[in-house]
């Protein structure tokens, strides 16, 4: 049966393009579930989404606000999708009036946040009246559902590798996606788990949103998505995705991740002109050194490469850095949204050798086709 999927309409006021707009720049990115039809946002109104993110043209518009989206779209969405991921909880009066006025016009609701909008009478009442869905990606299973931490992670005889980062909102599954998607275009069989809202909502098959479960459950958690992902899929490796950072004094989200996953590798993510961590103006970002050493003294765990956020950087800069850290760390270090994973394959190829075996394997099967043609 062929999979078509929902229209949606992602919500992203003054955010789209900065640290909190990760979510909606996700799914403008990369969707497996959503076919992107437009973002609200009044600052960036009239202009493509693709460009303002990238540099290149998505022809995905961005609207200044809900009512203009609906009269320029050629039908109403599927759905409208919260996008934005700030550190409080909770949306606005203007917000929430926005969201009914979705629902009124029969669009299901995609919620990312702590708040669920499930369990607001409000929008309960709304949703049944208007005959539509509420999905809250960030509800965690129900207690009888959720793991604790078993050990069987030690049977996972294939690699996993964990991209981890120094911060916040610095593209951490942006680097998880792309790798993904790279080494299952070489004939890898590669399976991305997911710990976020975004990556779930772009998706992801396994995983589960790790913020918001309590704290005896969350290793356990990410164990099972990794043994459930091996068992069912048989892959060749598996990618699990980051969330905050080690050093990170505000969240707890990479630890379980290196205490849940036990990685055999580790790709570290990192914003080279960010001064400050995401959201808290009174926190210096930390060095990449002292992320590599943490990582490393706490966990078995190596750090194999090194990617870069290109925010705020020039191409210039961005290259200088590259030139740096290789120089510096003796890591493979390259930007994966300006110069592909290409670096990032082979690492894993030199740590890995079975993966070039395959590799190589696919691109003989590919010859006598291309002979034949």
């Amino acid at each position: 049966m062929l999979f078509v999927k929902k229209t949606a309409l992602v919500y992203c006021e003054n955010q789209f393009g900065l640290m909190d707009g990760k979510t909606a720049a996700g799914l403008v990115r990369h969707s497996e579930t959503y076919n992107i039809v437009g973002v609200i946002d009044s600052s960036l109104a009239g202009k493509d989404a693709g460009e303002e993110l990238d540099g290149e043209r998505n022809s995905i518009p961005i609207f200044a606000n809900l009512d203009e989206a609906l009269t320029k779209l050629e039908k109403v969405p599927d759905c409208y999708i919260y996008g934005k991921a700030p550190l409080e909880a909770c949306v606005s009066i203007a917000e929430r009036l926005l969201i009914l006025a979705a629902m009124q016009k029969g669009m299901d609701i995609i919620n990312g946040l702590h708040e669920f909008f499930s369990e607001d009478r409000e929008f309960s009442q709304m949703a049944f009246q208007s005959g539509i869905q509420i999905t809250d990606i960030r509800k965690p299973p129900n207690l009888k559902d959720l793991h604790v931490f078993t050990g069987q992670i030690s049977t996972v005889n294939i690699p996993v590798i964990a991209i981890l980062g120094t911060d916040c909102a610095c593209g951490k599954m942006t680097t998880a996606v792309e790798l993904n998607q790279a080494l299952n275009n070489l004939g890898i069989k590669s399976v991305m788990v997911a710990t976020g809202q975004t990556s779930l909502m772009q998706g992801s098959r396994y995983g589960v949103a790790i913020d918001a479960l309590v704290s005896q459950f969350t290793i356990g958690e990410i164990e099972n998505a990794v043994i459930q992902a091996f068992e069912q899929e048989q892959p060749d490796i598996i990618l699990i995705e980051g969330q905050s950072a080690v050093s990170h004094p505000a969240f707890m989200g990479s630890l379980a991740i290196l205490r849940g996953s036990m990685p055999d590798g580790i790709i570290l993510q990192h914003p080279p002109a960010r001064q400050f961590r995401c959201d808290f103006p009174l926190l210096k970002m930390p060095s990449i050194a002292s992320e590599i050493q943490l990582i490393e003294a706490i966990s078995q765990s190596k750090v194999m490469a090194i990617a870069l956020s290109h925010e705020n950087l020039t191409n210039l800069q961005v290259d200088r850095t590259i030139e740096d850290y290789e120089t510096q760390f003796r890591l493979p270090t390259t930007d994966v949204l300006n110069y592909g994973c290409q670096k990032l394959i082979a690492a894993l190829g030199d740590r890995f050798p079975q993966l070039n075996q395959i590799i190589k394997r696919k691109s003989l099967e590919i010859i006598p086709l291309l002979a034949v043609g």
